[in-house]
């Protein structure tokens, strides 16, 4: 990286995995690869149809880690 951000990784509770700052791609389970952005959110609820990031299905349907 170019600058003095450091990455981060945040799991929210009851929601998605945050990435923020990260750089480059990231593997995709079909074998693409997504661009990454500045910051980016992953589905943990497994609800999502946009997989494998999140679409805000945890909320709609009440999802929580106890599930």
């Amino acid at each position: 990286m170019t600058d003095s951000t450091t990455p981060t990784v945040t799991v929210t509770p009851d929601g998605p995995i945050i990435l923020k700052d990260f750089s480059g791609t990231v593997a995709l389970s079909d074998g693409s690869n997504a661009e990454v952005k500045p910051m980016m959110a992953f589905c943990r609820c497994g609800r999502s149809a946009t997989k494998p990031f999140c679409d805000g299905s945890h909320k709609k349907t009440g999802w929580s880690e106890a599930d």
